[in-house]
């Protein structure tokens, strides 16, 4: 059994301040983008016990049991001992550190592909519950529509936002930004609920707007430090605007940024080879 775990750009992305559990609150638009990974499962008959997971594509940095696959197989293993083992391969296209979320993308995929094959009968409500065990950002690919998003990421409510006409640019430096050392870049106040029913209703009212407006009023927090510390990130940014870009930003913590461009009036790039560019009419 296959699927192709898509990525996400965030329009907007407001910190508003750290929780007493450590984590951060937030307010933003996750958006989808056709830019996908490919995961499939099937049995393991070599072996008795556990998940094997091969890789192909970009390659994985860290240790293979933090990998997302394998927190999620290990997760419905806890609860439904019967769960077999399973040989998982993940092709990676969705590059790491770069705000799109494709590691996210790819637990929630492994939890839908389990659920899937292995007959679970997990509802919607369960597959979002385990997919917060495995990231704030994780409950929303199994949502999967346009989402404003608020507490961790995890309070999810879809919207209707269509951006069709539009082309996406998406690109990325290869630069790794770490997601702590962005939130320790912030000057946030601490303990605060994130219940402030008038931002979320003004985040709301703008993405809903023209979006020529979004520009001055659709802030990513996490831009200024980052552009200070990666000047090449900015200047992508300043790039994409410089070149006819309705809109553009960086998406999460960075690095990737991207930009919407009406559908006849896409220029030419000349960034440099190593950058990764991804273009999609939505």
């Amino acid at each position: 059994m296959l699927l192709f775990p898509n990525c996400k750009i965030n329009l907007g992305l407001k910190i508003t301040g750290k929780r007493a559990d450590g984590y951060h609150n937030i307010l933003t638009v996750f958006f989808p983008v056709p830019f996908n990974d490919g995961l499939e499962i099937i049995d393991n008959k070599d072996l008795t016990e556990g998940i094997e997971l091969t890789q192909s594509g970009i390659p994985i940095s860290g240790e293979q049991k933090d990998n997302l696959c394998i927190k999620a197989w290990q997760l419905l293993k806890n609860d439904f001992p019967k769960l077999p083992s399973v040989k998982l391969h993940l092709h990676k296209a969705i590059p790491m550190g770069a705000g799109l979320g494709g590691g996210s993308a790819d637990g929630a995929a492994t939890l839908l592909l389990l659920n899937q094959k292995y007959l679970l009968n997990l509802t919607e409500s369960q597959l979002l519950s385990y997919a917060l065990q495995l990231g704030s950002d994780c409950p929303f690919f199994i949502i999967n529509q346009p989402c404003l998003a608020s507490g961790r990421g995890e309070q999810l409510q879809p919207i209707q936002l269509n951006l069709k006409g539009y082309q996406l640019v998406i690109v990325n430096p290869g630069i790794h930004v770490n997601t702590g050392w962005a939130f320790s870049q912030l000057n946030l106040p601490a303990n605060t609920t994130n219940d402030d029913l008038v931002a979320i209703q003004s985040l709301s009212s703008i993405i809903l707007d023209d979006m020529n407006h979004w520009k001055d009023e659709l802030i990513n927090d996490f831009e200024q430090a980052v552009f200070e510390k990666f000047p090449e990130i900015d200047w992508i940014k300043k790039s994409l605007y410089k070149n006819g870009a309705v809109y553009a930003s960086m998406s999460g913590s960075g690095s990737s940024v991207f930009g919407l461009f009406k559908a006849n009036e896409i220029p030419n790039f000349n960034f440099p080879s190593n950058y990764l560019v991804f273009s999609t009419l939505l």
